[in-house]
């Protein structure tokens, strides 16, 4: 099996004639300090771990030992059907961290791993601990049993475990899976797909890994048949759910289950950079766009319906009742990094960072071993706390944070997106480099005659400078190119020193092109001063609200921070007043910075004994002066339960 690849990263496309930016090899970045570091390393120290004494608990790695030959079929199987994608995702967390960094522990852990997964093959190829079980019928029930959702996980684990060490172990059973997909499926010898989407871009990383062009044509194909109503529902949702009542090149909205669509059109993109059809690239950004500007939050959380884990309508936005699966919130950041290599645009970028600081880092506990599988914008008041020695199934995040879930998506999807994080850091193209996320971190890209190499030092978003270092260069010119992110009203570029003015492209990157020397120094400057964010004024939840900001960083007000007294379910926001900033270097174990706001605690005696009045009898709305104290977003609920908002009532000074 000869691997075809022009890097070694999560997306590696074959075809180039597609690409605005080229991902860099997956060891060309490195993140080498600060907040995303410390992730990575307990990442491997404490999640690790604890995801597969879970995985082992659970029995999610038993339905599958159970089938081995000389196993007998015990124990009994457990668990919801498709908990073979779980080992599977977090396998391929394990092995973007080998790529990261070798461990014969964690060597291992996937080798044992792969072996029972090995045994219980079936001799053609199939794979599904449920089906192999008894409890289901191959490829009878495709619109519920996730069986090429699960395939195309353990397709995605095996690349991951080849590009990372080289081994086969894991991606020839893989292969014959994907194999037994396209016998079955394959040259339209079925006209149906399965009802969660996934399969379809595992598929199109497979034919980069291998070459065989088979598993780039069932990709096309399963994109083909879906929208035709193929699926016909489940007796709960009807096709839309399933992204099946309208063609995918003719979809410009985005709908149904949320996670399903952007694990979706992450497929679509995926095919088109191969292909080259645009229209598959234009339905993508058509639905990308319904999604971001009218149906995502501020957190960047997805999803605003409990009831099938859903989008809602345009602006349907209410804050105490999002869902926000962690996993949608994942999978938009897999297709924005697709779009951005396919567009160069930084508005991919911008929301990557958006998603990464803010309900991607709030999905995880600070101790890296409990999780949030959806993410509330608002608490009214504090739940009780997650049991620590049970699974809750995964709809109601409790006051703190679950060790697990019966449903266990979303901590292997944590897992495998923070171990393969650096990949997102930086792009290539023909005239440079790219630096798409601000973090510590080492760059190097072969360029022209020689190396481009680059060391980047920062604290952001604690501050917004950002110092970056020549390591390594070739002879010829090449161009450094920032991004500036779209908050960004202003910012300042140095080179060696001195002040340059570099505008932003339409694209919105800051360029810097000459002939470059090692030891060379760029420094750029964003301004980090916090800042108050409206929303849509179609969004009736959160009308006549403000949020507060600072840079990438989304902030809440959490009950723990506020003087004695105050009810979050009553304070307003003073918007005509300063909003100041304070260094905490040890908030929570980590470096912080604290905004303080003034705000009002409503009084509503007036309302005592109804819920409304006429409009001309309605009360002044008077009240106290309280100073308000924010903190990221992401860091709430670390302190036990709690009241919780990130969107407050505005108030004019002059209306108190």
């Amino acid at each position: 099996m000869t691997p075809r690849r022009p890097t070694d990263g999560p997306v590696s496309p074959i075809a180039t004639e597609q690409l605005k930016f080229q991902p860099l090899p997956f060891t060309g970045a490195a993140i080498t300090g600060g907040w995303w570091s410390s992730w990575q390393h307990d990442n491997r120290k404490v999640t690790t771990p604890h995801a597969f004494s879970w995985l082992e608990r659970d029995g999610s790695i038993d339905n599958l030992r159970r089938l081995a030959p000389d196993a007998d079929g015990q124990p009994a199987r457990r668990g919801l059907w498709f908990t073979d994608s779980d080992v599977y995702k977090a396998l391929e967390g394990v092995s973007w961290d080998l790529a990261r960094e070798p461990s014969d522990d964690l060597t291992k852990l996937v080798s044992d791993c792969a072996e029972v997964i090995g045994r219980a093959q079936q001799a053609d190829g199939y794979l599904n601990s449920f089906v192999q079980a008894g409890l289901d019928v191959r490829w009878d029930n495709l619109v519920k049993s996730h069986e090429l959702y699960c395939i195309g996980h353990l397709i995605q684990s095996a690349i991951a475990h080849h590009r990372a060490t080289g081994s086969e172990q894991l991606l020839s059973i893989a292969v014959a899976a994907a194999d037994c997909v396209v016998r079955d499926f394959g040259h339209n010898a079925r006209q149906d797909t399965d009802g969660h989407e996934e399969i379809e871009t595992a598929l199109v990383e497979l034919y980069r890994e291998t070459g065989n062009r088979d598993y780039l044509e069932v990709a096309q194909q399963l994109l083909e048949v879906r929208g035709h109503g193929v699926l016909g529902g489940d007796g709960h949702f009807d096709s839309s759910y399933f992204q099946d009542g309208v063609p995918v090149r003719e979809q410009d909205q985005v709908v149904g289950h949320a996670v399903r669509a952007v694990y979706l059109l992450a497929g679509v993109v995926d095919v088109y950079l191969e292909t080259g059809e645009q229209a598959l690239l234009d339905a993508a950004i058509a639905q990308w766009e319904d999604m971001t500007y009218r149906k995502t939050y501020l957190n960047g959380a997805l999803g605003s319906r409990f009831i099938g884990e859903a989008f809602g309508d345009a602006y349907e936005l209410p804050p105490d009742l999002v869902y926000g699966e962690t996993c949608a919130t994942i999978g938009n950041i897999m297709l924005s990094w697709r779009l951005l290599l396919a567009t160069g645009e930084r508005r991919f970028a911008d929301t990557i960072e958006r998603a990464l600081y803010n309900l991607f880092a709030a999905s995880t506990s600070l101790s890296r071993d409990a999780f949030f599988y959806n993410n509330p914008a608002q608490r009214r008041t504090p739940q009780p706390a997650a049991p620590t020695d049970a699974r809750p199934s995964r709809a109601d995040a409790p006051g703190t944070r679950p060790a697990w879930f019966e449903c266990a998506c979303c901590p292997p999807n944590i897992m495998r997106m923070i171990a393969s994080l650096q990949a997102y850091v930086a792009t290539s193209d023909a005239s440079g480099v790219q630096i798409q996320q601000y973090a510590p971190s080492t760059i190097s890209v072969p360029f022209g005659s020689g190396t481009i190499g680059l060391d980047v030092a920062t604290r952001y978003p604690i501050d917004g400078q950002v110092d970056l270092t020549v390591t390594e260069t070739p002879t010829e010119p090449w161009t450094l190119a920032l991004r500036i992110p779209d908050w960004a009203e202003s910012f300042t570029l140095q080179a060696n020193s001195e002040r340059v003015e570099a505008p932003p492209t339409e694209a919105g990157y800051a360029r810097l092109e000459r002939v470059w020397q090692a030891g060379d120094t760029v420094r750029l400057r964003l301004p980090m001063e916090p800042r108050l964010t409206v929303t849509h004024p179609a969004a009736d939840a959160l009308r006549g609200t403000v949020a507060i900001e600072r840079g990438p960083v989304v902030y809440c007000l959490e009950s723990p921070d506020q003087p004695d007294g105050t009810s979050l379910n009553h304070v307003a926001l003073l918007v005509d007043e300063p909003l100041t900033e304070e260094l905490h270097e040890d908030f929570l174990k980590t470096p912080t910075v604290v905004v303080t706001a003034h705000g009002l605690q409503r009084s509503d005696a007036a309302w005592q004994g109804t819920g409304w009045m006429p409009l001309n009898e309605q009360p002044e709305g008077e009240g106290t002066e309280v100073g308000l104290v924010a903190i990221p977003y992401y860091l709430w609920a670390n302190r036990g339960p709690s009241a919780m908002r990130i969107f407050i009532p505005a108030r004019r000074a002059s209306r108190q």
